[in-house]
């Protein structure tokens, strides 16, 4: 009776069933309780059983919870969207304050040769105050030829196009031995191509990071960036006027051991593969040191470092090497995002550096973003935006405006461009004419 009594409140069953139904019930649920575990050893479950078995229970456990750091949950760094208190005024931009021409764009490679999308830039610039824009993808041979006819069939006058050098031609990707660059002549064949495209217009040559970081000789290692075989090429340069923009190495970020410490976390965690810390590659002082004994080696070619010479996290050395290398000249692409962040320094090293100073984006940017690069040169805001993604994709922090002086914009936005780059000046002119 006891035993009956305990099994009726644990199930709570109704009243109107009797003791006797409950006493029968229960020895049928014992007994199966006995039996069942015999069949399961038994009857070997089918591989359908075990995943409908499998199925279920997971179907039963509880979904787990986001992390998004509400209602005492831990926050994934990926979530993280703060919204700013601060209070302060506001200075948008919806246009320069006077002509610009951007030195740094990838028309080829971001707009992937799309007439209606170019036509649609067009617009944009014109909204924008950007009287003209420089494309770097115009690599020697048939993509040279492709590119001038995209830009210049429509608007000759609105853009100026850098060639690349062809290193790897159509070899492999893993077969150094078979590219052109390691055949005996390369660079005499280059510096011939070079000038055979100064004659068609191009305005100079542009060096991507890969040369330095990935490009390799036949035995695997890594190509050199002052590598005497191509002082034939840098010599042409000079010798055709016409400057020549380095990207050398990467943020510092990039070369710091991807971990708690690393302020770029949430990027790499997004691009392992922009990772160059370890034995694998060159530090970047290492690469730094090799493209500066090559500007030092061609005094009579104008280089011109990408990304602040991609250092703008210590301005300071920046400036030493401006001090040291009057051939020299940086633009800012894609970095107002670290200028940004040490309004201060930046602002006056960019007065103090205002003749060696260009303009430039990496483009093509949306306006949105187009209109921060604005927002940042010509007023003093504070805390506001550097791109319109979300979370932003350089680190997670907000700039300050650096409020130039309007001679030290003019310098930046065209007239440095319009001395420095073959076909400037003159698309300049016929600009401020319309």
């Amino acid at each position: 009776m006891a035993t009956k009594l305990c099994i009726g409140r644990c199930l709570r069953l109704p009243p109107r069933i009797s003791f006797g139904t409950l006493a029968v019930a229960s020895v049928v649920v014992l007994a199966a309780a006995w039996i069942a575990p015999e069949m399961t050893i038994a009857q070997n479950p089918t591989p359908q059983d075990t995943r409908r078995q499998a199925g279920s229970e997971q179907a039963a456990s509880p979904l787990p919870l986001p992390l998004d750091g509400r209602d005492g949950r831990e926050l994934l760094l990926r979530n993280f969207r703060p919204i700013s208190k601060l209070v302060v005024p506001q200075n948008p931009r919806h246009s320069a304050a006077m002509p610009v021409v951007d030195v740094h764009t990838h028309f080829h490679y971001r707009l992937r040769d799309s007439k209606e999308a170019l036509d649609d830039f067009v617009q944009l610039m014109d909204r924008n105050n950007i009287a003209v824009c420089v494309s770097l993808d115009g690599k020697l041979g048939a993509q040279l030829d492709h590119h001038v006819e995209y830009l210049w069939s429509d608007y000759r006058d609105r853009f100026a196009i850098f060639a690349n050098i062809d290193w790897q031609g159509n070899a492999p990707r893993d077969q150094p031995a078979l590219w052109p660059c390691h055949r005996p002549g390369f660079a005499d064949r280059t510096a011939a191509a070079l000038e055979q495209a100064a004659k068609q217009g191009v305005s100079g040559l542009k060096l991507f990071k890969r040369f330095g970081l990935q490009y390799k000789n036949p035995d695997g290692t890594l190509i050199k960036i002052d590598d005497p075989r191509w002082d034939p090429i840098w010599a042409k340069c000079g010798e055709l006027g016409l400057p020549i923009i380095i990207h050398t190495a990467d943020p510092a970020a990039f070369f710091d051991p991807i971990d708690e410490t690393n302020e770029r976390w949430e990027e790499l965690s997004r691009h392992p593969d922009w990772s160059f810390h370890g034995d694998a590659f060159p530090s970047r002082q290492e690469l730094f040191e090799a493209r500066n004994r090559v500007i030092a080696r061609h005094p009579n070619t104008q280089f011109i470092g990408a990304h602040v010479a991609n250092n703008p996290e210590d301005l300071k050395v920046v400036a030493g090497w401006l001090d040291e290398y009057p051939n020299l000249w940086i633009e800012p692409a894609s970095r107002i995002a670290e200028l940004g962040r040490q309004p201060f320094t930046a602002r006056e090293f960019l007065i103090r550096y205002q003749d060696r100073l260009l303009f430039g984006t990496d483009g093509p940017w949306p306006e949105t973003r187009l209109r921060l690069y604005w927002r940042f040169f010509e007023t003093r805001d504070e805390s506001f935006p550097y791109s319109e993604k979300v979370p932003p994709p350089q680190g997670l922090w907000q700039i300050y405006g650096v409020d130039l002086p309007d001679e030290v914009l003019k310098k930046l936005y065209f007239e440095n461009a319009g001395k420095l780059i073959p076909g400037i000046r003159q698309r300049l002119e016929r600009w401020s004419q319309n």
